[in-house]
């Protein structure tokens, strides 16, 4: 297997992870499992909130840096036209996918946000690194300095479960820029870090072990400087407001969390292409890169299928954060094996079928 195919099914197994992620939060968030629960379980269930959607971001950039690789050394007019069509046409079907998960009750919807970042990298399809990562400066301050001068909360019910004005102009733009579950400030770093990533090499096996440690000890240090500053700032404001400013958790979005999360992504994207590689023959391997093929199709079916299932025996908001756990994990045992199966007969995933029709 060549390098690059190496790579390409490393990212598939990340974004099963990511998926495993991205389902437990959800199931928190849905059946309102915030509070309670043993420490040692809320401290698990701690450890995926906002860290596999941010992993899933910057796999969809790195995706998108291999995907226009020929593109940009080629710089073939024809072909970029074309490739930025058919970003257009994804970036659409993705936005119309959001928005049914949005209109059926799902307000915590990644994919229409993910819809503008595809947007945004038709227009970068041709830029240098280094503006790419300039932009990735550009917009880790302002969204920093927005949390300043805006208010977060705007639009928020006071237990951040409702959007009260979503379906508004005013306010599902405000959700899409600054103050929804994956706001373009500062989300779009996440995207801009990963295409800037995929184009500099760093994933090829001889870079991967420094990638790993730098991206461990990152982790730790932006983990560290957040609970420092929160230490030191509470004294000076009050504690709520130096969590405000200097948290690493999703909500507010904070230019530590930013970091902090793209290190601890590039810590499980490489330790994923290692079991990727090691492991490639197993069972577990195949089904795992199968399942992240097909993550778009369990991401709409964790919305559509799981939580619909609940909803329809009444058990949606039990909040029970054990119960939370366990369904999650069921779930995705369950589309683990769908994924194993479903592959040895078709391509794509059912989802990405569709998808494929249009784009």
């Amino acid at each position: 297997m060549s390098h690059l195919s190496q790579r390409i099914t490393g990212l598939d197994y990340a974004r099963a992870l990511a998926i495993f992620g991205m389902i437990l939060v959800n199931y928190k968030i849905a059946m309102q499992a915030e509070e309670g629960g043993a420490p040692w379980l809320r401290a698990f269930a701690g450890l995926f909130e906002g860290r596999a959607s941010a992993l899933f971001v910057v796999l969809a950039g790195i995706g998108v840096s291999f995907m226009t690789a020929k593109i940009r050394t080629s710089r073939n007019k024809e072909l970029i036209r074309q490739t930025r069509n058919s970003l257009y046409r994804r970036a659409t079907f993705l936005f119309l996918a959001g928005m049914f998960l949005l209109a059926i009750g799902w307000s915590a919807d990644i994919l229409h946000y993910y819809a503008v970042f595809l947007l945004v990298a038709s227009v970068l399809i041709t830029l240098s690194d280094n503006k790419i990562l300039g932009l990735f400066v550009s917009f880790l301050f302002a969204s920093q300095l927005f949390l300043l001068l805006f208010d977060y909360s705007k639009g928020w019910s006071m237990n951040f479960h409702e959007y009260t004005d979503f379906w508004t102009f005013t306010g599902f733009f405000r959700n899409l820029l600054f103050n929804g579950f994956h706001p373009i400030f500062p989300w779009l770093c996440f995207f801009l870090i990963g295409l800037w990533i995929g184009r500099k090499g760093w994933l090829s096996q001889g870079k991967r072990l420094k990638v790993l440690l730098f991206a461990s000890v990152g982790t730790i240090i932006f983990e560290l400087i957040s609970l420092l500053l929160i230490k030191w700032i509470s004294p000076v404001l009050d504690h709520e407001a130096a969590t405000y400013l200097f948290t690493t958790k999703p909500m507010p979005p904070t230019m530590l969390y930013v970091l902090s999360g793209t290190c601890s992504a590039l810590a499980v994207l490489v330790i994923s292409l290692y079991l990727a590689d090691k492991f490639a023959n197993s069972f577990l391997t195949k089904a795992m890169i199968a399942t992240g093929q097909l993550s778009l199709s369990h991401y709409i079916g964790h919305v559509i299928i799981g939580l619909g299932f609940l909803e329809a025996l009444g058990y949606m908001e039990n909040g029970s954060l054990s119960f939370a756990i366990v369904y999650g994990c069921g779930y995705f045992v369950l589309a683990f094996l769908f994924s194993f199966f479903w592959r040895r007969w078709m391509t794509r995933g059912p989802v990405e079928l569709i998808m494929r029709k249009f784009c």
